[in-house]
C-alpha cells in the first residue's frame, strides 16, 4: 500500500518538473548552530505561487484533463492562487470562489496568475457561504471541484514535498516537523515516509482540529477558530486526511501560540531576509518544543508558505514584542489633580519608552482613565517599573494578554 503511494508521488514530482523547478531544501546555520542539530528549511515559500498548493492542484488536475476543462474551487489564499496558476498552465477555465472581505492584494494575485483562465466570484462575508456557493455551482455545471485538502489526488501531490526532500537530502531525514490545517501536506508526507523518521506536527493554537480528531477518533469541529495563521485555521481536519493520520502519536502534535508564531516571522526577515507567512512559520518556531529530541539529528522544517501581505508587518511585530514581553498596555486610573502625569513618569526606568498615550475618559469626577502602551529593550525591566507604579500609589489594569479588550482598544 505505502509503496503504491511513494510511486505515485515520485510519478506526480517527476510530472511537475517541466512545469515548475524542485523547491530548494536550505542547511539553515543559525537554526542549526542554535539547536544543535542539521537543521534544513524545504523552502516551500519559493514556488511560482509562494506556497506548496499548486502542486496538489497540478496532480488532481491533470489526472481529469482532457476529459475535463471546467474547475472551481473556493478559497481566499493560496489554494486559488495555486488552482489559478494551474488553469492558466493547462489552458482550462476556473471559477474561483472567495469571501467578500477577501483582501484585494488576495484577489489580485490570484487574477494575475491565472489570467484570462479565471473567473473569481466574491460571495458571502465569510469562507463557508462561498465554500457552498462553488461546490453548488460546480454540481450544477458538471465542474470538478478541487478541495483544498480533503482528496486522494490532492493529498497524492502534496506529498511531492517528501518526494524532493529525500531526493535532495539523498535519504530520510531523521525528524520532519508540518505546519497542520486541512491535513494535506501532512497526510502526503505521512504517507511517503511512514516510520522511517520521527515527526512533530504544528498546529497554531486557536484551531487544533488534528489534536481533537485524535483524541475524539474522527474529524471534529472546533469552531470557532482564530484566522491570524490563515494558512492553517482551519475548523475541522479532512476525513480523508485524518484517515491517513489517525495512527500518529498524540504526544507528536503540538500547539503554538499565535503571537509566538510572530516572533519567528520577524527573526526571519530581520535575520535570514526569508519572507514567511504564519502558517509558513509553524515549523520553524516549533523547533524550540522538540529541541532535546533532535539534537545531533538531520532535521527538515517544511517552510509552507510565504505569501505575506506586509501591510500585516506593523500588527506581527507588535504581537511578537507583547509575546516577547517587551511591550505593554494597561489602563491607568490617572488622578486629576496637577503633577499626577508627572509623577507617573517618574516612575518610569532609562529603557522604558511610551509608546501610546490616549486618555479615553474620566471614570469618576476625580479620576481618568488612560491606555498606555509601554516598550522596553528587556522584558525584566517591566517587575521593576510596575513595583514603582504601585509604590507611587497609582491603580492600573494590565491588558497586554486580554484578547478581547485588545481587539478593540489596542
Amino acid at each position: 500500500m505505502r509503496e503504491n503511494f511513494q510511486a505515485m508521488a515520485t510519478l506526480a514530482a517527476a510530472k511537475m518538473r517541466p512545469v515548475f523547478p524542485a523547491t530548494p531544501l536550505l542547511r539553515n546555520e543559525l537554526l542549526s548552530e542554535r539547536f544543535e542539530a542539521d537543521v534544513y528549511l524545504k523552502r516551500e515559500d519559493l514556488s511560482p505561487v509562494r506556497s506548496y498548493k499548486l502542486r496538489g492542484a497540478f496532480n488532481a488536475m491533470r489526472k481529469v484533463i482532457p476529459d475535463q476543462s471546467l474547475f472551481v474551487c473556493a478559497s481566499a489564499g493560496n489554494h486559488a492562487q495555486g488552482v489559478a496558476f494551474m488553469c492558466k498552465h493547462f489552458g482550462v477555465t476556473g471559477v474561483i470562489f472567495m469571501p467578500v472581505t477577501t483582501p484585494e492584494q488576495k484577489i489580485l494575485k490570484t487574477r494575475m496568475f491565472g489570467g484570462e483562465s479565471v473567473e473569481i466570484r466574491l460571495v458571502g462575508d465569510y469562507f463557508d457561504a462561498s465554500l457552498a456557493a462553488a461546490q453548488k455551482f460546480s454540481a450544477e455545471e458538471g465542474a470538478h471541484f478541487l478541495s483544498p485538502f480533503d482528496d486522494e489526488d490532492v493529498i497524492e501531490g502534496q506529498a511531492s514535498v517528501a518526494v524532493e526532500i529525500e531526493q535532495e537530502l539523498g535519504r530520510v531525514p531523521d525528524h520532519i516537523i508540518l505546519p497542520v490545517g486541512g491535513g494535506g501536506l501532512s497526510a502526503g508526507t505521512y504517507s511517503y515516509f511512514g516510520n522511517e523518521c520521527g515527526y512533530t506536527f504544528v498546529e497554531p493554537a486557536g484551531a487544533k482540529s488534528l489534536a481533537a480528531a485524535i483524541a475524539e477518533g474522527a474529524p471534529v469541529d472546533v469552531s470557532p477558530v482564530n484566522t491570524f495563521v490563515d494558512g492553517a485555521s482551519v475548523a475541522k481536519i479532512g476525513a480523508r486526511t485524518f484517515e491517513r493520520l489517525k495512527t500518529i502519536n498524540a504526544d507528536d502534535v503540538i500547539a503554538l501560540e499565535e503571537d509566538r508564531i510572530c516572533a519567528t516571522i520577524v527573526e526571519m526577515l530581520n535575520v535570514e531576509g526569508i519572507v514567511l507567512e504564519p502558517a509558513g512559520a509553524l515549523a520553524i518556531e516549533a523547533l524550540g518544543e522538540v529541541a532535546e529530541r533532535i539534537k545531533g539529528k538531520t532535521v527538515v522544517c517544511i517552510a509552507s508558505g510565504g505569501n505575506f501581505d506586509f501591510e500585516r508587518l506593523p500588527e506581527v511585530k507588535e504581537r511578537a514584542q507583547r509575546y516577547a514581553e517587551l511591550k505593554k498596555y494597561f489602563i491607568l486610573r490617572l488622578p486629576q489633580r496637577p503633577g499626577a502625569l508627572r509623577d507617573f513618569l517618574d516612575t518610569l526606568g532609562p529603557h522604558d519608552n511610551i509608546t501610546r498615550f490616549e486618555y479615553m475618559k474620566k471614570s469618576a469626577r476625580n479620576f481618568g482613565s488612560v491606555l498606555i502602551g509601554i516598550e522596553t529593550d528587556q522584558a525584566g525591566n517591566f517587575p521593576a517599573m510596575f513595583e514603582r507604579i504601585d509604590a507611587a500609589g497609582f491603580t492600573y489594569t494590565d491588558i497586554t494578554n486580554d484578547e478581547t479588550l485588545a481587539q478593540f482598544v489596542i
